[in-house]
């Protein structure tokens, strides 16, 4: 077949690199003139002139990210340098805090719950009953079941300072609006799956080399065609194909976020025939109503700093991020911080603001703000029962990405699930 595949996201390379495994011809477009999407390279310059590239936000993987690591293998990353491996970590500044050890599933959690720092008796059996309830019940819950809800037998420090982190991280809203469905499943292959699911992978190299510009590379190498600075405003549809910039395609598969699907398909809908046209409308509604939220990240260089951990989880009464990475510790500039604030409500200024106050509360030190990102529909909300647009959206015509229905909330590997999806669901001939 020939494929075009709009948007050069993380789902949209993983499609397209999926789709030129299977042997077909494919064409990528890209509005931007970088690749990545919402997980993307950003070059700037420090204070005393510097120059360095970080992200768009800073993102983590984990073991369990199984096809993420499988495409980047795929396509020439080595996982090994590219990727710090840790045993899951969520310690604190005054040390407190889980950390697994390098066991075989599930005896990694079951011994991090049992030596956590500063976690009494009760602390712990309360997170050993609700793991042992979850997995008899085969991680599966009402899909009405908030995540405050579904812990609501767990103890305060327990909830404080494992399960708020875990589904901020993973859901990017707090546990009393999260949908606990999608929180089990996130925690059944990273806590109870293979060996090292749970295991902390934080990019050594900026977003763009971690897959982007590699699956580029790869792909040119394998007659795909990759066109950046090219945007797609419409589609036109004739005797059953569809038709991009004027070429052709068997398939065309929408990589881009919610918000410019829909904008690309209530243009093509209005000189689509009528049967597709209501199919394309039925998408549309449904797409609609996903709520977004915000994820903000503050850089900051507190001068010759380092952290104790490469990654620190931050209390609530510190301040309003959840999460400081150091930089220096995984390949940037010594001192150099990334304030992580998911399901954020602040502006650029205030967050800044807030941020050096708890850099100062929290870890004792003076920072200034570097660059600070604020992505607002970094996510897509997962509140319970969230229904998500299907992947098939008319003859020939798919959609992927990290909103689109699947297993997985807004994550890299949401991302590239789905995009594998969309070919293999194409092959089938769905």
């Amino acid at each position: 077949m020939r494929v075009a595949v709009i948007g050069a996201g993380w789902s949209g390379l993983a499609a397209a690199v999926t789709a030129t495994q299977d042997g077909h011809a494919v064409a990528v477009f890209e509005a931007a003139r970088v690749l990545g999407g919402r997980a993307r390279a950003l070059p700037l310059r420090l204070p005393d002139g510097t120059p360095a590239t970080l992200d768009n936000g800073q993102h983590i993987l984990i073991g369990a990210y199984t096809q993420t690591l499988e495409l980047m293998r795929c396509v020439g990353v080595q996982a090994h340098t590219a990727l710090l491996r840790l045993p899951l970590t969520l310690r604190f500044p005054d040390g407190g805090g889980l950390q697994l050890p390098y066991w075989p599933a599930p005896w990694d959690a079951i011994g991090g719950i049992l030596v956590a720092r500063g976690w009494s008796i009760a602390d712990k059996l309360s997170l050993l009953r609700l793991a042992i309830g979850w997995r008899l019940r085969g991680f599966r819950c009402a899909p009405d079941l908030t995540v405050a809800a579904l812990c609501a037998r767990a103890s305060p420090r327990v909830m404080q300072e494992l399960v708020e982190p875990l589904c901020v991280s993973a859901l990017n809203l707090p546990a009393r609006e999260a949908s606990a469905e999608l929180f089990l499943r996130v925690v059944r292959d990273a806590l109870f799956g293979g060996r090292g699911g749970s295991n902390l992978l934080l990019p050594r190299v900026d977003l763009a080399q971690l897959f982007p510009l590699a699956a580029q590379l790869w792909l040119t190498r394998h007659g795909g065609v990759v066109q950046t600075a090219t945007r797609v405003v419409e589609l036109q549809f004739a005797a059953g194909n569809w038709q991009v910039l004027g070429q052709q395609f068997d398939r065309v598969i929408l990589a881009t976020p919610a918000a410019a699907a829909m904008q690309l398909l209530g243009a093509t809908q209005s000189h689509t025939p009528h049967p597709v046209a209501a199919q394309i409308g039925a998408w549309i509604g449904i797409a609609a109503t996903l709520q977004h939220t915000a994820i903000t990240t503050v850089y900051a260089q507190a001068s010759g700093a380092r952290l104790a951990q490469p990654m620190l989880a931050l209390r609530g009464t510190s301040g309003p991020a959840q999460f400081v990475f150091d930089r220096g510790q995984l390949g940037g500039p010594r001192g150099l911080l990334a304030f992580v604030i998911s399901s954020s409500q602040l502006d650029q200024a205030a967050a800044q603001q807030q941020v050096v106050q708890q850099a100062s509360v929290a870890l004792g030190l003076e920072v200034n703000p570097v660059q600070t990102v604020v992505e607002k529909r970094a996510a897509f909300a997962c509140p319970p029962g969230v229904q998500r647009p299907p992947m098939q959206i008319a003859p020939g015509l798919l959609a992927c990405g990290d909103y689109v229905d699947g297993p997985y909330p807004s994550t890299l590997e949401g991302a590239t699930r789905s995009g594998v999806a969309a070919i293999r669901s194409s092959d089938s001939g769905t």
